[in-house]
């Protein structure tokens, strides 16, 4: 299939080589036609002006009074002999008139210099124009075509796709990009395998650990209802080995719970340091285009540009996830970003109208897969503000919500430098 595809990418090309270079002939052939009508239509101009001169003449005017500003395309009228007709370097015309010899000699243009000029300078710009084609398919088109199906065979699962190495400076950071997410979709999904081996594995095992205590439980039970113990420490003993195995199985259920919270999302965080600016700059150019064709408010508030503690590009995405929330969750009438500085903190918060979130839900909307009330009727997984919590503990900072006035805030805190 990639060779055939291939080969067909190797016609189309050489066709597109052919289509350049008929379009580059017809362009000369048709310069080359406008330019001898041009010649043409020029050279009736001293023909009729020599026609005029003659006519003069005829009338008794002497050729050497005539006043050539009223011919521009005669440079001077001559009477000549018969050895004298070609002492000129200049295009002429003979006019016999009442048996005297006129030479009148006019502008004329050298139409074989000019055409052997004009057609080198075409033919030289279209070798140039069918060199830049060449160029353009062989470093451009080519290892684009090359790689137009990873993506196909990425989404299919195929990891093992063939990525072709492409060493020129237009498409070698694409494919290594490429490659790149071909390697973090294997490693990722190496890691859910890994992950969801240990996770049966764990609860294949707290499964088989379970049976003991539950099995103590149950005797000691079956003792106590049907009567064996009838001293009364020994049914205080059996009530104690009761809750202690309970509390064995507690503690069984609480590590299942704890493997199944586990981080399904793995969040590679390298700190660094970026401007304020830049970051709102990113945001701004984001979503305002967006904002504005919907109708909503968006501002931005005042703030004295400072620098950051940060992952540049996870704190954008938090603040991505945000204005999505408030986007999604809003009333779209408006929407601003402003901004805090508390404890060598800057506070970034995002707020949107019309929020009918319940206060007592503030506290679990941070939570993997929960949705507040408020989400009925909108597509989503839970994971934003989730995400957003996990980016900004892992990058020391915070994360937290509130209700004021009817309208949503939630709030970044990042570490200033």
């Amino acid at each position: 299939m990639i060779k055939n595809k291939k080969t067909n990418f190797s016609k189309s090309y050489i066709g597109i080589y052919l289509c350049t270079f008929v379009l580059i002939a017809l362009f000369i052939i048709i310069s080359n036609v406008l330019i001898s009508r041009q010649n043409n239509t020029s050279s009736k101009y001293y023909r009729v002006e020599a026609k005029r001169i003659a006519d003069e003449i005829k009338e008794g005017s002497s050729y050497s009074n005539i006043d050539l500003n009223e011919y521009p395309h005669i440079l001077g009228i001559y009477k000549v002999s018969g050895s004298d007709f070609d002492k000129t370097n200049n295009p002429y015309v003979i006019k016999n008139i009442d048996g005297n010899l006129y030479r009148i000699e006019y502008k004329g243009i050298d139409n074989r210099n000019l055409y052997i000029t004009f057609n080198m300078i075409l033919i030289i710009a279209g070798i140039v124009v069918l060199l830049i084609v060449v160029f353009i398919t062989r470093k451009i088109l080519k290892p684009f075509n090359n790689i137009t199906s990873v993506p196909k065979e990425l989404a299919k699962g195929n990891l093992a796709v063939e990525i072709p190495a492409e060493k020129n400076k237009y498409f070698g950071d694409f494919t290594w990009s490429i490659n790149m997410l071909r390697e973090s979709i294997e490693n990722d999904r190496k890691r859910e395998i890994d992950l969801q081996k240990d996770q049966k594995l764990l609860l294949l095992s707290l499964s088989h650990d379970i049976k003991t205590p539950l099995s103590a439980i149950k005797l000691n039970a079956k003792a106590l209802e049907k009567g064996l113990y009838t001293d009364e420490e020994k049914k205080l003993e059996s009530i104690r080995s009761i809750n202690k195995r309970a509390d064995e199985i507690e503690s069984f259920i609480s590590q299942i719970i704890a493997a199944s919270s586990n981080d399904f999302i793995n969040f590679d965080i390298t700190m660094g340091e970026q401007f304020l600016s830049v970051i709102i700059d990113k945001i701004y150019k984001r979503y305002a285009p967006t904002l504005s064709m919907s109708g909503t408010d968006f501002s931005i508030g005042k703030y004295t540009d400072c620098l950051l503690s940060c992952d540049e590009n996870r704190l954008c995405e938090c603040i991505g996830n945000l204005m999505e929330n408030a986007i999604k969750y809003g009333d779209g009438e408006k929407i601003s970003i402003f901004f805090e500085k508390i404890d060598g903190c800057m506070l970034i918060n995002v707020k949107n109208t019309g929020c009918n979130l319940k206060s007592e839900e503030l506290n679990k909307i941070f939570e993997s897969f929960n949705r507040g009330s408020n989400a009925a009727n909108v597509k989503g997984n839970g994971l934003g503000l989730f995400i957003c919590r996990k980016i900004m503990h892992l990058s020391d900072g915070d994360v937290y919500a509130n209700i004021k006035g009817g309208c949503f805030i939630a709030t970044l805190v990042v570490r200033m430098c």
